[in-house]
């Protein structure tokens, strides 16, 4: 009998679920800005989880599987906000001073970590798309994110929803995956039941509800100066002046209207691109809080039925509140304990990642970044 957790650090709420023999026996989904006002809050939800065999802890832009012990107590944090989150604690504290959004999720994220490794808890931190040796190398050069580990997650939790309902094996395993959340959107690519492609929510060609996406590379130069917090910003609430989904879902007005255009030509784009790596899907699957708005869940039905049947990610036997990610972030964690999941993550590959999100970029202007690092090895 195998118990497992994952931690799914999205980027409205922190979501725990826990799984017994491939059921989920425990889920708390807790909002981040609550966190930010009583964070005890998420270290008691995860002891009312345990005991478990293994958690994954909230992975950010992913490294290969790392067992929490493995990084000495003294340089835990800093490495946290290094390899986890691609910052640095200076970047994040001003940009919760600045009242950005996602800083706050990013000091969440980081504190409960520090907890759980004072507390020798059995966390092991998972990969992101780019760290998978399924996905060819030529497509990660000069990336960081194809998908972070919660995407990855997710998609591992696909693998298994099409596979277990079509009754076919994970080897004839096809569907692109549409993650459309709160603050990102992403699109990954499975071909043979693998993650073979990625677009991750720093990369995506449309704006998602608070973030920009991709940015123009003459917009980068002519502002010059960047900081961590602003990849937080210039989605549809930056168009619209106004943080109101529900103004957003209904178009209430020219601006909302405008955003919502932009969102899903975006989303319509990346599926199609995503199509040279995944010829002929059998499935384009939906995940993450705004593919559940009915609207929105129409409009993507309309705008990709012709690329092949639209359904929204399966949910895991017992759960009924938490997201698509948390319950993929326990399938891995059980898989990766030797659980009911463990074929699921062998076929993936994904106890096979290796390195860090910082290890395929070709530019002059990165050389020194790595080394500013804590623990960096060349």
């Amino acid at each position: 009998m195998t118990r497992a957790a994952g931690v799914d650090p999205g980027t409205k709420s922190m979501d725990i679920c826990a799984i017994e023999d491939g059921k989920v026996y425990y889920e708390n989904p807790l909002d981040n800005i609550e966190l930010a006002k009583e964070p005890e809050r998420i270290n008691d939800a995860l002891r009312e989880a345990l005991p478990v065999d293994l958690i994954t802890g909230p992975s950010g832009y992913g490294v290969e599987p790392t067992r929490i012990e493995e990084i000495p107590e003294r340089i835990f944090e800093d490495w946290y906000y290094n390899y986890i989150l691609l910052t640095t604690k200076a970047e994040i504290q001003k940009g919760i001073a600045d009242g950005v959004f996602g800083a706050i999720l990013y000091k969440n994220m980081t504190d409960f970590s520090v907890w759980m490794r004072r507390e020798k808890f059995p966390v092991t931190f998972i990969p992101g798309v780019i760290e998978l040796p399924t996905v060819p190398y030529y497509r990660k050069i000069n990336k960081l994110d194809m998908g972070t580990a919660d995407k990855l997650a997710v998609t591992a939790l696909g693998v298994h929803d099409q596979a277990r309902r079509l009754g076919i094996p994970y080897s004839d395993v096809s569907f692109i995956l549409v993650e459309v959340g709160f603050g990102y959107n992403a699109v990954m690519g499975v071909e043979g039941g693998r993650i073979v492609d990625g677009i991750g929510g720093t990369n995506f060609p449309g704006i998602g509800f608070l973030t920009a996406s991709a940015l123009d590379g003459e917009l980068v130069q002519l502002v010059r100066n960047w900081e961590r917090k602003d990849v937080f910003e210039g989605g549809v609430v930056s168009v619209t002046g106004e943080m109101d989904p529900e103004a957003f879902v209904n178009r209430k007005d020219a601006k909302n209207e405008i955003a919502f255009d932009a969102m899903m030509d975006g989303i319509k784009k990346a599926v199609a691109s995503m199509k040279v790596s995944v010829n002929n899907p059998r499935e384009i699957l939906l995940s993450g809080r705004w593919a559940k708005q009915n609207e929105i869940k129409k409009e993507l039905i309309t705008r990709l039925s012709h690329h092949a049947d639209v359904r929204a990610v399966g949910f895991l036997e017992g759960a009924a509140k938490t997201k698509e990610t948390a319950q993929g972030y326990a399938v891995i964690a059980d898989g990766l304990a030797g659980g009911e999941f463990k074929q699921l993550i062998e076929w993936m590959k994904i106890n096979e990642a290796q390195g860090t999100a910082l290890d395929y970029v070709y530019h002059p202007k990165f050389e020194g970044v790595p080394e500013r690092f804590v623990g960096f090895k060349g």
